[in-house]
Formats: structure tokens, C-alpha cells, sequence
């Protein structure tokens, strides 16, 4: 097997104590019920408006909960959480072990987005920095992280949060929660955060990758241009709106 696994850009957080998952079920997008052991789920922190704060991936860790999260906002993360605590008795605190992603199967679990990305699984720091993730995800129309989707910047579904499985309409109230339903019932997303061939950066623009030709950008779906249009967001643009 590959050692060069490594996504050195990731780091997690543990948390853990009386009903973690009830801490948790109160503030991010995704349902806790439906994260098991080889189920991790995508999900966000938004603003009550609804907007992208941060973006993670959520594991089961034997009654406690690992937020799979960028590695430079993991501090600020964690002060987040913690804002919500108050005195209930949960522990939020950086954890030990890193995260590791292969296109090939072998280890792991298919990523929660999109099976596609290929296979993610929690382990240590041993092994060189995986290559070609950053491109693969880019390539499937795929964004993520705060210099992608913004800090306050980006509705939840506009960051395409229904297509790759990173919100629950069914499990009730959350951070965000009622204008990301409003949204979701009204079949109204008029923008959407997409992958699309280099060039000149605009106010549009959130992140640039000139070594392979892309950027991200936030755009209007009926102004999506030379966006990279891949199936998932295909069928998407395709659904009939209210």
C-alpha cells in the first residue's frame, strides 16, 4: 500500500462526555444518528443566517465524535464549540492522530460527499503527504475550507451542501437551520460556489490554483459559464425549481 496517504492539511478535534452527539445535533447541519463507525458524515457550523462558518467531517470514535477539520482553523474551531457549551459537561480539545485519503481502494471508507473522491480513513502521522488530492476534488467540482467557501460568506447550500450529503432536512432545529430549509423547500438556490479553468480573478473569486489552471469561484446558475459542470452538479442545475 501507498504510505504517501497523508492529507498533512487536516487535523481533529475530539469531542467527548455526557451526550456529545446531543451537543452536536444542536449546532451543525448534519444529523449525528447518522454517523456510525463506517458512516462519517460532511456537515457544517453556519451562522444563523445560514451562512458557512465551517466546514467538516464528522466520525464516530466509540461514543465521542471526530471533527475531521482544516488544520489551521482547528483552534478556531474549537473556540467556536465551545462558545455553546456553557457548563454542559463536554469536553472540545484538539486530538491526536491524522487523516489519510486514497483514490484506491483498500482502506478507509468512501468519502462522505462523494464516492468518487475516494477512500478516507483516521490513523497517524507516519507516511509522506498524500499528492493528487487537491486536484482530484477540484477536478469532481468540489470545494471545501474556509478559503473556499468564505468564513460568513456562503450560504450552506450554495456550497452545494445538498448535492454532497452535507445537510439533513429531517432532523430538526440546528445554527442556520430555518433559512437553510426556507431555502431548500423554495428549491431557490440562486448561486453556487463552483470549479472553473484559470483567469482573472474578479470579485467573484475565492481561491486560485495557478499550478493547475483553476479557481473557485461564486456564481449565478444562469451565469455559470465555463464552470466545471460534472454530473452530480448536472443533475442539480437539471432539477425543475418551484
Amino acid at each position: 500500500m501507498s504510505e504517501t496517504t497523508l492529507l498533512a492539511n487536516r487535523s481533529l478535534i475530539r469531542v467527548s462526555g455526557e451526550d456529545a452527539r446531543g451537543f452536536l445535533q444542536g449546532l451543525v447541519t448534519q444529523d449525528l444518528n447518522a454517523v456510525r463507525p463506517d458512516a462519517p458524515q460532511w456537515a457544517g457550523l453556519l451562522t444563523a443566517q445560514g451562512k458557512a462558518l465551517f466546514d467538516f467531517i464528522l466520525w464516530d470514535d466509540d461514543g465521542a465524535i471526530l471533527i475531521d477539520c482544516e488544520a489551521d482553523q482547528r483552534e478556531a474551531l474549537v473556540r467556536r464549540l465551545s462558545m455553546y457549551r456553557l457548563r454542559r459537561p463536554i469536553t472540545i480539545e484538539p486530538a491526536d492522530g491524522r487523516v489519510h485519503w486514497s483514490l484506491e481502494p483498500g482502506q478507509g471508507v468512501p468519502d462522505p460527499r462523494l464516492a468518487a473522491l475516494g477512500w478516507r480513513w483516521l490513523g497517524d502521522a507516519a507516511g509522506e503527504s498524500a499528492t493528487g488530492w487537491l486536484e482530484h476534488r477540484l477536478r469532481l467540482g468540489v470545494t471545501e475550507g474556509v478559503a473556499e467557501l468564505g468564513s460568513d460568506k456562503t450560504l450552506w447550500l450554495e456550497c452545494n451542501a445538498a448535492e454532497l450529503n452535507g445537510v439533513s432536512f429531517s432532523k430538526g432545529c440546528y445554527v442556520g437551520q430555518e433559512n437553510t430549509a426556507r431555502m431548500n423547500w423554495r428549491a431557490k438556490v440562486n448561486r453556487r460556489l463552483v470549479v472553473a479553468p484559470l483567469g482573472e480573478a474578479g470579485e467573484r473569486t475565492r481561491a486560485v490554483y495557478p499550478e493547475l489552471g483553476l479557481m473557485v469561484e461564486h456564481r449565478r446558475v444562469e451565469a455559470l459559464g465555463n464552470a466545471v459542470v460534472v454530473g452530480w452538479l448536472a443533475e442539480a442545475l437539471a432539477a425543475p425549481s418551484e
